[in-house]
């Protein structure tokens, strides 16, 4: 059976990332030995130059905490501001609903489109009926939508 996983806490996962620093950093090792002289002084002098600076710049960095950092609590990858930051900005919360107003704008646009097309089809529906002279026997015909599409000046020339 499988167990169930928990996510890792920070203490593994740092120690992983170390691990994994040190199988690189050991194959690398490795491979600079077959690397020429001249190659080999080049990337030495640019490892102690990576290093220099490196420690000059933990040396001006005050020890605070960092204000916006990522979090992975349970799953779910957040970003927090910092210690001030309790909340989110109002104009976030309002980004967020941005896209369903848009789907309600365009649900709503396809319905009014719709509900015009139907009146649309009735009026021309209605106006046909209103404007030939109609016997009244025509409503029982099952010819009645042709006699609408009829156009009035082919029976002119009929005659």
């Amino acid at each position: 059976m499988n167990k169930p996983q928990h996510p890792p806490s920070a203490q593994e996962s740092d120690a992983r990332v170390a691990r994994f620093g040190l199988r690189i950093a050991a194959g690398l090792s490795e491979q600079a030995e077959t690397l020429p002289l001249d190659i080999q002084e080049r990337l030495r002098f640019a490892r102690e130059q990576a290093l220099a600076k490196a420690q000059a710049a933990r040396a001006a960095q005050p020890a605070q905490p960092a204000q916006d950092t990522i979090v992975l609590e349970s799953g779910t990858l957040a970003l927090k501001g910092g210690p001030s930051d309790n909340r989110s900005p109002r104009w976030l919360k309002l980004a967020a609903l941005l896209p369903l107003l848009l789907l309600l704008a365009g649900l709503l646009l396809i319905q009014h489109s719709q509900w015009y097309e139907q009146i649309r089809a009735a009026a021309e529906l209605d106006t046909g009926l209103l404007s030939k002279p109609l016997p009244p026997a025509a409503y029982n015909d099952p010819g009645f939508r042709e006699y609408l599409n009829e156009d009035p000046n082919q029976e002119e020339d009929k005659q």
